[in-house]
């Protein structure tokens, strides 16, 4: 009963830590838009992973819903917060987009909402509860996957500029902390299907990895070549 006890309180610290550093890896692109604001200009940054991310939290937000996965809300709560602001910046990068920019940022947008509601849709009219907790599972676990990919672009620039203006440590921190919770999270939050363990472990597994080497390469070429360009500027949204 103890251990009980102590498994669901080590798992609820684990999420609300997730939730934690998922906010501030949430906020971490701030920098970014206040340049495209300030400028009145998307200048070369890419809307892709802005698009990428919005999709992933809307994906795991559904796959946190208790009518989909129970005992996960955690998950629901950070990946809304995470769509929110998502989606602020999706409309910061439309304002201020050239014209081109602006009509596929709009186009994306429109099919990532288009996308999640097919999603909705059919995981609530055709699947029963168990192949619903499995299909949202793996799309969940593709999209995390895929976003949590980002980072290498940000070593391949790093590592070309020698320069970590391009990684800033904040971000880069974020978001091994806020895998390794999520991680940590799965692990713990046990069910009989190991299907709450799998969809939480695997992506957030890959995205710990990814995080310990973008600290590792941060912390390289900064003591290295020095920080260079004190401004913020994520590769990520670039």
């Amino acid at each position: 009963m103890l251990s009980t006890v102590l498994s669901s309180g080590c798992s609820d610290a684990a999420g609300l830590a997730g939730n934690l550093f998922a906010f501030v890896l949430f906020v971490s692109p701030i920098p970014t838009f206040r340049r495209i604001i300030r400028n009145q200009s998307t200048e070369q940054f890419s809307e892709l992973p802005c698009i990428y991310a919005l999709l992933n939290c809307l994906i795991c937000l559904w796959y946190g819903m208790p009518f989909v996965t129970p005992g996960v809300i955690l998950v629901a709560t950070v990946n809304s917060i995470g769509a929110a602001f998502q989606f602020i910046y999706a409309i910061i990068f439309i304002i201020y987009a050239d014209k081109s920019k602006k009509l596929r940022m709009s186009a994306l947008l429109m099919a990532v909402f288009a996308f999640f509601g097919m999603v909705v849709f059919v995981s609530l009219r055709f699947l029963e509860t168990h192949l619903r907790q499995m299909v949202v599972g793996y799309l969940s676990v593709f999209s995390l996957i895929s976003m949590f990919a980002s980072p290498l672009f940000i070593i391949n620039l790093v590592i070309k500029t020698q320069s970590v203006e391009y990684m800033p440590f904040y971000l880069s921190l974020s978001t091994f902390l806020t895998s390794l919770s999520f991680s940590t999270y799965g692990v713990l939050k046990f069910d009989p299907f190991l299907y709450v363990s799998m969809f939480l472990q695997v992506p957030n597994g890959i995205g710990t990895i990814l995080g310990i080497v973008q600290l590792a390469i941060y912390y390289y070429y900064s003591n290295k070549y020095g920080e260079g360009s004190r401004e913020p500027l994520l590769a990520s949204y670039a």
